[in-house]
């Protein structure tokens, strides 16, 4: 069986490969696939370890990233699934290919080079380059904010403050981390 959703080198090898569509799926429809065979609590505690292993991910490199305002850098991530719904990080690849290779292929990839240029060209204007801030919710598209590090930098005070005057640190709800 070939299962990496993303990587048509390996999948064009299956017996069941379909050269005219292809065999990725959006991260939408797999999760609609997941939540109808696996249930919704089940999928959603996949896809939050998934999320989890992204921001792990970044972190343990975030010293060695190019840190420019200016620039922003695409990264594609290849993540397997296994039989008890564990996921495992095989690669991370820095600007990956945009090559199409099927009509729902080239729709994924527009609609991501397009979520880009929203977040970048907000609003379709030239963006001011003193702006510093994590773009409005709205204009992420198909974008998830993972963690927001201002929220967390926050927090982090708060609960400190908390501790020193003997009241316990209160927590955020999980759905403002994701």
């Amino acid at each position: 069986m070939f299962v990496h959703l993303t990587n048509v080198s390996i999948q064009k090898h299956g017996d069941d490969y379909n050269d005219k569509h292809g065999g990725k799926w959006t991260v939408h429809n797999l999760q609609m696939y997941m939540e109808h065979t696996n249930g919704k609590e089940v999928t959603d505690r996949l896809f939050d370890e998934i999320n989890w292993i992204i921001v792990h991910s970044l972190k343990a490199v975030q010293g060695v990233m190019a840190s420019d305002k200016h620039c922003f850098e695409c990264y594609g991530y290849d993540v397997i699934i296994d039989d008890n719904l564990k996921p495992w990080l095989i690669e991370v690849n820095a600007s990956p290919s945009l090559t199409s290779t099927t009509a729902a292929d080239r729709i994924m990839k527009y609609t991501l080079v397009d979520d880009v240029l929203k977040i970048i060209c907000p609003n379709g204007e030239i963006p001011d380059p003193r702006w510093n801030k994590v773009p409005a919710k709205d204009s992420l598209g198909h974008f998830d904010l993972l963690i927001d590090e201002e929220l967390a930098a926050q927090d982090q005070h708060e609960n400190k403050s908390r501790t020193v005057s003997g009241r316990l640190p209160r927590t955020r709800p999980q759905q403002q981390w994701k």
